[in-house]
């Protein structure tokens, strides 16, 4: 790991971290101030909603003012927004504090910015797996973490959020030194011959009302195929996770009777974190140089598509177990081989606003998901939850049939 990506690896580590503490937690915490399940769908959509709308501006300021101002004010923002969270008396103050949280979270964007300032083209796809790394750690130990917290207090996994976010403000403050004119050009520099690379992707990131640039992407056959693959498992995927804490409420107990709380669902969390990381590790990377990338697409949603039908037939926690395996096989397998061939598709010189459109669809289908989950989760439909998230992932997969072979290579006409 190139010396200049340390800084940047922590800080992205510690912010895992404190999303990852939140997880499992915030479903009880809401209904703790009496949020019904729908009222917690919609606390989780207004923030990805947020985020949605502040992602791509926050991501041309900081190619305009620089990477360290603005994830500092993206830190500070959620420093402040899990200050106010475990303040918090009344719902509509968890409510303000996801708003502000989400308004400020461009955290990521502008790390994927400095690692393409820092990093040559030929080798940003391993330095873009430190964001992979730090991902699996973090959904590894901060559930874990959660459940055991959660135990004394309900605000304690809140609180050590807060102090991993102001941990994250220092190290960005003390360590992180902003990329130099010199770095960004020698990075970016073309081998004689050829053209330049992409500008870095953050302010390439369409904002939401760009209908027209987005509508460009789509209109091509391949690539807007992939972009619906994408969809779909995005979307089955924030279905799973931001309705499993009420599920498992609801279905799952513990020895002694007791409904399943945050501690045995950040513990259902920590295993599937557990899992990606092996997977991770080298085994899927193995698997794709095997097998091809089109073929391990089509498995993973096959995988995602009885992961949650068995999941709506769990009563016990090793048929949980089963279907929280499957999940992780099928979310670890998914992501990079559709985020590369969905690259693989674009020149060079868009690869910035597509990789953006990815980011902005994850966003849409985590506003429409938690709204659902609460829909059918407070209806009593449980099953009914559980076979939207399979019908989700198992309708990609007439998608996936119609994807050519040669969409793992070459790049479809514009």
């Amino acid at each position: 790991m190139s010396s200049a990506l340390i800084p940047i690896f922590l800080v992205i580590l510690v912010d895992v971290l404190g999303l990852t503490l939140i997880l499992p937690l915030l479903p009880f915490y809401a209904e703790h101030f009496g949020a019904s399940p729908m009222v917690v769908g919609l606390l989780g959509a207004t923030f990805a909603a947020c985020q949605l709308l502040s992602g791509p501006v926050l991501g041309q300021l900081s190619d305009r003012y620089g990477r360290r101002p603005l994830l500092l004010i993206s830190q500070v923002g959620t420093f402040f927004g899990f200050l106010m969270l475990a303040r918090a008396e009344v719902l509509w103050v968890v409510f303000l504090a996801r708003v502000i949280d989400g308004a400020t979270a461009g955290n990521l964007t502008i790390a994927q910015a400095y690692i393409t300032d820092v990093t040559p083209p030929a080798h940003r796809a391993r330095a873009f797996a430190v964001i992979g790394i730090s991902f699996g750690l973090g959904f590894l130990l901060g559930p874990a973490i959660s459940g055991w917290l959660a135990q004394h207090d309900p605000r304690w996994p809140v609180y050590a959020a807060a102090g991993l976010s102001a941990t994250s403000i220092a190290a960005t403050a003390l360590l992180l030194k902003e990329p130099t004119r010199e770095q960004v050009d020698a990075a970016n520099a073309a081998p004689e011959g050829e053209v330049a690379g992409p500008p870095p992707p953050a302010g390439r990131r369409l904002n939401v009302f760009s209908w027209s640039g987005y509508a460009v992407y789509f209109r091509r056959p391949i690539l807007g195929t992939l972009l619906a693959l994408f969809f779909c498992f995005a979307f089955s995927f924030s279905l799973f996770t931001s309705g499993f804490a009420l599920f498992a409420e609801r279905r799952m107990h513990t020895p002694l009777g007791a409904p399943w709380g945050v501690r045995e669902v950040g513990y259902v969390f920590a295993y599937s974190g557990f899992l990606g990381i092996l997977l991770q590790g080298g085994l899927v990377g193995r698997l794709v140089r095997r097998f091809g990338e089109r073929p391990m697409v089509g498995f993973g949603f096959a995988c995602a598509g009885v992961a949650y039908l068995v999941l709506g037939q769990s009563y016990a926690l090793p048929l949980l177990l089963v279907s929280a395996t499957l999940s992780a096989v099928s979310s670890s397998i998914l992501r990079a081989p559709l985020t590369a061939m969905i690259t693989q598709q674009c020149h060079r010189d868009e690869q910035g606003v597509v990789l953006g459109l990815t980011q902005s669809i994850t966003s849409v289908a985590q506003i429409i998901a938690p709204l659902l989950a609460g829909a059918l989760i407070g209806h009593g439909w449980l099953q009914g939850w559980s076979l939207a998230a399979a019908l989700a992932a198992l309708a990609a997969l007439p998608l996936w049939a119609a994807v050519p072979e040669s969409a793992s290579g070459g790049v479809e006409a514009r």
